[in-house]
């Protein structure tokens, strides 16, 4: 019984072992699958003819969950998924990449966390998984903000650095070297658990070293394209980078590509030219806004004064309710400044959202309570201003509840009696 020979020796994909303990959980004398850890999944693949599902290290054991059962003291033949493993290597070892694109461009830099998804592998049957069926995230801790550009500049240098096919090797260092060598980088999360009297280290030659036990390619350009696919915030003081290997990545980049030229052919322009065209149109709807909202506040204006003039006595004070359309900000807005000669002035959108503006008698609260018990709803504000909402009626229904209260049952127009 022992570990997985597949990190130190990844090319190989077919072996015979002996069941050292049968069953549906089954222990070989020795193997070649990855158990799943360190951010990369189990190698698929199957072990006496029986399909493996999973691959996990328990108590010191490789332990292979298989359809079915093997009986122990026989000798099996073992076979590994060839192209799962081979994504996860070039996925792996992409990771490191990128980690040593991020050493070039931030001043502090730490390794937060790694993982890779992968397609089930009835969809890998069926065709070609997509970005978000197969990538890779790599968790930064820098002070650094990775933005649109960073995610550009950290694209280009990993792919120089698989273009120029630098070496990939791996050793076992004395615990003690491994943690005292500063361009080693190690997980966060794990550096304190660093046990044992070596510590695996993988080299990127003349870009990144790091400790880790993942199957890796020989030479970076194995890896093949990679194609970031953006970052998000998983956690306080982390930045996550996803990004694409193999066909999904190629495809993804194809698929940016497409939306770009459509993008520019809509505009008349060219792609190279999309950033300014961009930015025209930007300042041009600004313009746009800014022309529209003034518009919307003459607007609002002219129909407050109409409201005005059409001005009612109700309770021996100067009234005036209406129906405008506008929001509940411009509803509040517009209230503020009453025209002359009105005490109370109430504003009600066409579904019945209200704001009221008085001189502080009567309240505006009062006012708006008034019609809330009338009308249900809710809202409250200051003696002033208040603004009501979920009513159950419309604009007029409440402009007509006022004025039939009015005392004369309309407009005097003049405010006369």
């Amino acid at each position: 019984m022992a570990g997985s020979l597949a990190p130190d020796d990844p090319e190989t994909l077919a072996f015979e072992a002996t069941v050292e303990r049968g069953g549906s959980e089954v222990v070989l004398s020795e193997t070649y699958f990855y158990p799943e850890g360190g951010g990369q999944p189990p190698d698929r693949g199957t072990v006496g003819g029986r399909p493996v599902r999973d691959v996990q290290t328990r108590d010191g054991a490789v332990v292979h969950t298989v359809d079915g059962e093997l009986e122990a003291g026989r000798t099996v033949e073992a076979a590994i998924d060839p192209a799962f493993r081979r994504y996860c290597r070039r996925a792996h070892t992409a990771s490191h990449a990128l980690y040593g694109a991020g050493r070039r461009l931030f001043d502090d830099i730490g390794y937060g966390g790694f993982g890779i998804a992968a397609a089930q592998p009835e969809r890998r049957a069926d065709g070609t998984p997509t970005a978000d069926e197969e990538k890779v995230r790599v968790d930064f801790t820098t002070s650094t903000t990775i933005d649109d550009e960073t995610l550009v500049d950290l694209e280009r240098l990993v792919n120089r650095c698989v273009w120029k096919g630098r070496e990939v090797s791996w050793e076992r260092l004395p615990r003690e070297e491994a943690l005292g060598r500063d361009d080693v980088a190690f997980n966060a999360k794990t550096e304190e658990g660093v046990g044992g009297d070596t510590v695996r280290v993988v080299e990127i030659e003349g870009w990144d070293a790091a400790a880790c036990g993942g199957t890796h390619v020989r030479d970076t350009r194995e890896i093949g394209p990679v194609t970031v696919l953006g970052r998000s915030n998983p956690g306080e003081g982390l930045t996550r980078v996803e990004l694409a290997v193999g066909p999904a990545g190629v495809d993804r980049r194809s698929d940016e590509k497409a939306a770009a030229l459509k993008a520019a052919a809509a505009l008349g322009t060219n792609v190279d030219s999309l950033p300014e065209e961009v930015e025209r149109l930007r300042a041009e709807r600004a313009e746009l806004e800014a022309d529209r909202d003034e518009l919307r506040e003459r607007l609002l204006e002219a129909e407050v004064a109409e409201v005005a003039a059409d001005a009612f006595e109700r309770d021996g004070t100067r009234w005036a309710a209406g129906v405008v359309d506008a929001d509940a900000d411009a509803l509040a807005e517009a209230v503020r400044e009453r025209p002359d000669g009105v005490d109370v002035l109430v504003l009600a959108s066409p579904a019945g959202r209200l704001a009221v503006g008085t001189d502080g008698d009567p309240e505006a609260g009062a006012v708006i309570g008034e019609l809330t018990d009338a009308f249900g709803g809710g809202g409250g504000g200051s003696p002033t201003v208040a603004q009501a909402g979920g009513l159950d009626a419309d604009g007029e229904t409440v402009v007509a509840f006022l004025r039939d209260g009015s005392g004369d049952g309309g407009s005097d127009g003049d405010g006369g009696a």
